[in-house]
């Protein structure tokens, strides 16, 4: 979580952020709104403002806004005035803390405006085994391509994978590049110089130079247009990004994560995605099941997001009921996680009695949860028990899944030896010497296909 603090920094100010740094925020600080944005437009990124009511809040945001920069604001301010306070809330702040400052309030403020406050919840043998994958690849340098439905929780994934990487005590950064419009989408990832285009008052640092030592999540990657995929290849491959208008490269130390809820490979044989961008991103691909295929994990994450919600709305903190359980297992969730999310939401808000019963539990169309039929409940079990053992690898050795995927990063590469070599980030002499231990132990090793160089 990082915070900057905006206003001069003195008496109760002061105690707000020692609070703010006990809660294990990483806290920054500048005294106007100028260098606020100034700073944001530098690289120094925050996940949150936390600024002096006293201060031009609807300027700062507005500032922000015209660089494409969106943090949220909490307001705060000594000696509270309710008309300053609604002025901030009215001009974009999200929250107002009075000074002098409780420390429970402080955490949860930053708890609630935090993306990292997302744990894991994981109970199925399905997700397990994907995770087990996910320990096993984390710590390396490789890039990651994450796969699956809207709402799977694969940014979640992401972020496990950073905190298990050795990057995880820098930042991650995350950029949706299905809700940035094409021709920003250049300018957010790479930056830009000043005077670049209209509207480029001054130099603006990119996600890649943000996320510098880091991570850097590409979200629904699909969504990128052919050129900037070129753009983006070589940055990967270099390591080194070229501002819009700059005139010459920088260098950025990063680790590349992405995610897709559609088929890349088919999108490559469509001709909307770059086959070679592809090979560079799905060194490693974590596939994770949507929550139909998970029964396992359903019950423990709605009762994760019972105590959530129960929570952060002051309410009681009910048990759910036996029928309401059984009728959560057995619903299908279109919408995965994230639907039942939303769901559990709900059922928080509209429960009545000790128990959450089945009628609180709501669909987006306010119809509750139909009573699952005996005989299509028992096939949905049986299939997602096939579907848990077909990716049950959890168990294999390092060596096992490391020569996993160098066998199939070969085959994605028709047995080219230098290409396989490039996107596993090692030379070509280790490679033939695995590819001849892998041999001489009797294991199947692809060869050159026709047209393709053995290198």
């Amino acid at each position: 979580m990082r915070l900057l603090v905006v206003g001069k920094l003195n008496g109760q100010l002061s105690n707000a952020v020692k609070m703010a740094m006990t809660a294990g925020a990483k806290v920054s600080h500048v005294e106007t709104i100028e260098a606020a944005t100034h700073a944001l437009r530098a690289g120094q990124g925050a996940d949150l403002l936390l600024v002096d009511y006293d201060l031009d809040i609807a300027a700062l945001i507005a500032a922000n806004e015209n660089e494409r920069i969106r943090v949220p604001v909490v307001a705060c301010g000594v000696d509270p005035d309710a008309q300053k306070a609604g002025d901030a809330i009215r001009a974009g702040a999200k929250e107002f803390i009075p000074l002098p400052p409780d420390a429970e309030m402080i955490a949860a403020v930053l708890a609630a405006v935090s993306d990292d406050n997302k744990p894991m919840v994981v109970r199925d043998t399905g997700m397990q085994a994907v995770i087990a994958l996910a320990d096993q690849v984390a710590p390396s340098e490789a890039s990651i391509l994450i796969t699956g439905e809207s709402g799977s929780g694969k940014e979640v994934i992401a972020r496990y994978v950073h905190q298990k990487s050795r990057r995880a005590k820098q930042v991650f950064i995350s950029v949706n590049c299905a809700a940035i419009p094409e021709n920003l989408l250049e300018s957010e990832l790479f930056g830009h110089e000043k005077g670049a285009f209209t509207g480029a008052v001054a130099r603006r640092i990119g996600k890649f130079e943000e996320a510098n030592g880091g991570t850097l999540l590409l979200d629904e990657i699909s969504e990128m247009d052919a050129r900037l995929q070129a753009k983006l290849l070589r940055a990967i491959q270099e390591r080194e990004i070229d501002r819009v208008g700059g005139s010459k490269p920088v260098k950025v130390d990063i680790r590349i994560l992405a995610t897709s809820n559609r088929d890349l490979a088919q999108a490559v044989k469509d001709g909307t995605f770059r086959e070679d961008l592809l090979y560079r991103l799905n060194v490693v691909n974590l596939r994770l099941p949507p929550l139909r295929e998970r029964p396992g994990d359903v019950v423990a994450l709605a009762e994760h997001f019972v105590r959530k919600y129960a929570k952060a709305n002051g309410t009681l903190e009910r048990p759910l009921s036996a029928e309401a359980k059984r009728r959560l297992a057995a619903h299908r969730w279109p919408g995965n996680v994230r639907e039942l999310e939303n769901a559990m939401h709900r059922a928080v808000l509209l429960a009545i009695g000790p128990e959450i019963e089945e009628s609180a539990i709501r669909l987006p169309d306010g119809q509750p949860l139909a009573a699952p039929d005996p005989a299509v409940r028992t096939a949905q079990t049986a299939a997602g028990a096939a579907e848990a053992v077909t990716r049950a690898f959890v168990g294999q050795t390092v060596a096992d899944m490391e020569q996993q995927l160098i066998l199939d990063t070969l085959s994605h590469c028709l047995g080219n030896r230098t290409h396989a070599a490039n996107i596993l980030g090692i030379s070509i002499r280790t490679l033939r010497n695995k590819l001849k231990e892998y041999n001489e132990a009797g294991v199947s090793v692809p060869a050159p296909q026709m047209g393709a160089s053995a290198a």
